[in-house]
């Protein structure tokens, strides 16, 4: 039997609710295919940097290190800017255990509507190859004559050869495994350095995968494609930013941001991944036991195949897929009057 050491980290608000969901329906998935999760409970959320000024101790990281795997629940909460929780943990982490890849599958599943009238499941079915660690998202820059009539504000984006051609390379390898299609989002008509870069090194990649078909696509419009015609996409690569932008767009296309989980991924494996919901932490209705907890356990069913546990992470999927077709158990979001718990028991249930 295979013991795999797992860093959970519930975080704020809905979090707590339904990483404790999620707990339940891997153990039991366990069970059922033979491997055990040894769980290690770190309390790093904004409660822990209201109290102590830090999201979590200056030796976070290396007390991850060991671990095989993170589950991470929602960050946030009223009276921490988002700033401070993002930089406070999840870009730390991101950036130390190189996980480059941040990775979005988005569907419609069974029993859930999408907002696109006349949309079949098979048509909203797509993923999000989103560069994590470099682009954008960056602390090169400053704020300058603060609160003067010349204030003003510096941004630096960075975008490497190697951080670009990574994920990329990653995309197209996937799209290999799927439909064999990749777009790139790009707006190389505006962004006059970093886009042509990207553009660049995204036809350089694209030729040596001569059986897949690659399209590089302006933001703005492929935003409004995701939206009429979701059909036509399947892999999706961009930058940080517009990867961040991309995938809320697509999983609300696709049933809404409670059932779309995420990966942040270090593919070679040197170090841990860590798998989270896309939605935030809902503080307004943390605790009263309503909170969709499916994406934090589609996360862990991610989780759970970065591990190389596929069986058990096949059968978390089939799980949430019979109970939600039968309808029988739903959250208020879903249309149900079900609570967090009782639908966090239907899933362990489905899986035997």
């Amino acid at each position: 039997m295979n013991d795999y050491r797992i860093a959970s980290i519930p975080g704020d608000g809905i979090g707590v609710d339904v990483t404790a969901e999620a707990r339940q329906v891997l153990d039991r998935a366990g069970e059922l295919h033979g491997f055990r999760l040894q769980w290690t409970e770190f309390d790093w959320s904004c409660e822990r940097y209201a109290k102590t000024g830090r999201m979590m101790p200056e030796d976070g990281i290396e007390q991850l290190r060991p671990f095989d795997g993170i589950l991470l629940g929602a960050v946030g909460f009223p009276g921490v800017p988002d700033h401070v929780s993002l930089w406070g943990l999840l870009i730390p982490i991101r950036r130390a255990f190189a996980q480059y890849v941040n990775l979005r599958p988005v569907r419609l599943l069974p029993g859930t509507t999408s907002v696109l009238a006349g949309r079949e499941a098979d048509e909203l079915e797509m993923v999000i190859v989103r560069e994590n660690t470099e682009g954008e998202y960056s602390q090169i820059g400053g704020r300058h004559n603060p609160g003067q009539p010349g204030e003003f504000v510096v941004q630096e984006s960075i975008f490497t050869r190697v951080g670009v051609s990574r994920i990329i390379r990653f995309a197209f390898e996937l799209a290999r495994t799927r439909s064999g299609r990749v777009c790139s989002a790009t707006k190389s008509n505006g962004i006059i350095h970093t886009m042509p870069f990207w553009d660049e090194i995204f036809a350089e990649i694209a030729a040596e995968y001569p059986d897949v078909h690659s399209e590089q696509t302006h933001i703005d419009a492929l935003a409004a494609r995701m939206v009429q015609h979701p059909d036509r996409l399947d892999v999706v690569v961009g930058s940080n930013l517009f990867g961040d932008i991309l995938s809320d767009l697509a999983a609300a296309v696709t049933g809404g941001l409670g059932m779309a989980p995420s990966g942040n991924v270090n593919p070679e494996g040197e170090f841990p991944s860590m798998f989270e919901a896309v939605h935030g932490s809902a503080p307004d209705i943390a605790g009263q036991g309503i909170a969709n907890p499916v994406a934090q356990i589609l996360a862990g069913a991610m989780m759970l195949e970065h591990l190389g546990e596929k069986k058990a992470a096949a059968a978390v999927n089939t799980a949430v897929e019979q109970v939600l077709a039968a309808g029988e158990v739903a959250t208020p979001d879903l249309g149900g009057k079900s609570t967090t718990t009782e639908l966090g028991a239907a899933v362990t249930a489905a899986l035997g």
